[in-house]
């Protein structure tokens, strides 16, 4: 069993949208590994971090990934975070990995700079957004084999483009 497609993508690229879009385009399931680990843990992933340390959310993301790569079928999204650990991106080695990439403009417009999102949180939101993207943007495209710009994009655009592009690799 393997994922149609994982969906990567820095906060705001609409990862949770367009995953949960392109699943019912294409009649799968649709998967959040942050839902899982919320679920596993029993609370908010902003409580985990504050609570447990942002070491403790990183090692049950790895888990939760690992265990979806396996499980999952349908569309899954991975969290903002969820490619920095090398055992993940080895995991996601021959799956379709899409990468909704989106600009610090959009992404920060996107986000409202939310509380919910522990990693924006703090005394320079935008200069954390950019810091974030400086340092995930050569990993998102290291794992992906598909890349979609999102800022100017509107989310139904987008899924189009990928059922299109996920039927023409499907006949390759």
């Amino acid at each position: 069993m393997s994922p149609v497609a994982v969906v990567v993508g820095p906060p705001g690229a609409g990862k949770t949208t367009i995953g949960e879009g392109l699943a019912a385009a294409l009649g799968v399931a649709f998967r959040d590994t942050d839902a899982d680990v919320e679920a596993t843990a029993g609370k908010s992933i902003a409580d985990i971090f504050t609570q447990d340390g942002e070491a403790v959310f990183r090692a049950a993301e790895t888990a939760a990934v690992a265990t979806a790569l396996v499980e999952h079928d349908g569309v899954l999204a991975l969290g903002g975070g969820a490619v920095l650990a090398e055992s993940t991106r080895a995991l996601l080695a021959g799956h379709t990995v899409v990468f909704l990439n989106v600009g610090m403009a959009e992404g920060v417009r996107r986000t409202g700079l939310s509380t919910a999102r522990p990693l924006l949180a703090g005394v320079n939101p935008r200069a954390r957004f950019k810091e974030l993207l400086d340092q995930r943007l050569p990993i998102y495209r290291e794992v992906a084999t598909i890349e979609v710009a999102t800022d100017h994009a509107e989310p139904e655009q987008i899924i189009d483009g990928l059922v299109a592009n996920l039927a023409g690799a499907a006949q390759d």
